[in-house]
C-alpha cells in the first residue's frame, strides 16, 4: 500500500502576516522556506511520494529545487478545493493520502511513521493542532472530504464517521505545534535543534525569556 504526501503552500508573499511585529515581509517569506524545508525533508524520508500543491508561482518555482512532486492549483478556489485536486491527482498512484501543513518544523520521522503504523489498522488518522486544527490527516484516496479551517480536527472527525471510516486521533506536542504567533518562534528556538526553522531564526538574532503572563515566552531581537 503506497501513502503519499500532500503539502499546500499558500503564497510567499502573504506568509504568516500575524508575525508582522516580529519579522519583516522577507523575513517572513524565508521563515516559511525554511519551514517548508524541514517538513519536505521528514516526509521525503517517510513516505513513498511527497508534492507540494500551490497557485502562487514563486512557491513553485522554489519547490523546483527540492527534486519533488509539483502540482499547480487550478482555478480560484480555497484550501480544500486545492486539497481536492491534489488528491484526485494522487489516487491514480496511491492507496492513502497524508496531509500536512507547511508550517509544522518539529516535525519527525517518528511522528510520520507512528502515523502510518496507525493508519495500517485505522482507515482515518488524524492529528490535531494546538487550536483545534489538524495538522496532519492520513486518510484514504476516496471518500473522505476536506475540512481544513477553524476547528477542522473536530470536522475531520465528525467526516470520518459519517463515511464509515475507522479513525484514530494521534496527539503529540511537537506536531500540534504549527506557527503562527512570536511565542511559536520561541518554542521552535527552544525545540527544534537540527532544524533550518531554528537556525534561521538563531541567525536573525532572536532570543527566547521566559514569562509568567498570558503568554510563556516572549521574544526579542538580540
Amino acid at each position: 500500500m503506497k501513502t503519499f504526501a500532500i503539502i499546500p503552500v499558500s503564497r510567499f508573499s502573504h506568509a504568516k502576516t500575524r508575525l508582522s511585529p516580529t519579522l519583516t515581509p522577507i523575513e517572513r517569506e524565508n521563515l516559511l522556506k525554511a519551514m517548508l524545508k524541514d517538513v519536505i525533508k521528514v516526509l521525503k524520508e517517510t513516505v513513498d511520494q511527497v508534492l507540494v500543491i500551490s497557485s502562487d508561482k514563486d512557491v513553485l518555482d522554489y519547490i523546483h529545487q527540492l527534486d519533488i512532486e509539483i502540482l499547480k492549483e487550478q482555478g480560484v478556489t480555497d484550501l480544500n478545493g486545492a486539497l481536492e485536486q491534489a488528491v484526485e491527482y494522487c489516487s491514480s498512484y496511491c492507496d492513502k493520502v497524508l496531509i500536512v501543513p507547511s508550517d509544522i518544523p518539529l516535525l519527525k520521522e517518528g511522528h510520520v511513521k507512528s502515523i502510518l503504523k496507525m493508519g495500517a489498522e485505522f482507515d482515518v488518522v488524524i492529528a490535531p493542532a494546538k487550536g483545534g486544527g489538524t495538522n496532519a490527516l492520513l486518510c484514504p484516496v476516496e471518500g473522505m472530504n476536506m475540512q481544513f479551517g477553524d476547528c477542522s480536527f473536530f470536522k475531520h472527525m465528525e467526516e470520518a464517521g459519517k463515511n464509515g471510516f475507522t479513525h484514530t486521533i494521534y496527539d503529540s506536542f511537537y506536531l500540534a505545534l504549527d506557527v503562527n504567533t512570536a511565542e511559536d518562534l520561541g518554542e521552535i528556538i527552544l525545540h527544534g535543534d537540527g532544524t533550518s526553522t531554528q537556525k534561521y531564526l538563531k541567525d536573525l538574532n532572536l532570543e527566547v525569556r521566559s514569562n509568567h503572563g498570558v503568554e510563556r515566552l516572549h521574544v526579542l531581537r538580540d
